[in-house]
């Protein structure tokens, strides 16, 4: 039960797939033999949109409410964390006097016979 068990790979089969599947190259641009005709009713492709970046950019303001929250947040959590040591502290302490009020009483009970 507490010998570590190492999976055990399987044999290999020979096969081997690829990561990348290759893909067919075929030459799509048009070949015109004549030449082309003006033509003056389509309009021009509209420009591409650059794509947004990844980065995060903060502003000033931005960065100090981002580090107000984070302060804020450790506040809390430390609080929430002192309060539940300071429970356990108490309920420690009175069970400690309870056992010692219970002791007493039973060790008086035993004089008396």
């Amino acid at each position: 039960m507490f010998q570590p068990r190492i999976p055990v790979n399987p044999l290999p089969t020979g096969i081997v797939t690829p990561l990348v599947q290759p893909t067919a190259t075929v030459d799509i641009a048009p070949h015109h033999t004549a030449d082309a005709v003006a033509c003056n009713h389509h309009a021009p492709a509209p420009a591409p949109v650059p794509a947004p970046s990844s980065a995060v950019r903060l502003t000033p303001a931005g960065l100090a409410v981002v580090v107000a929250c984070g302060a804020g947040a450790v506040l809390v959590v430390g609080t929430v964390l002192v309060s539940m040591l300071l429970a356990v502290a108490v309920s420690a302490a009175s069970v400690a006097v309870c056992a010692v009020v219970l002791r007493s009483l039973l060790n008086g009970q035993r004089r008396r016979r």
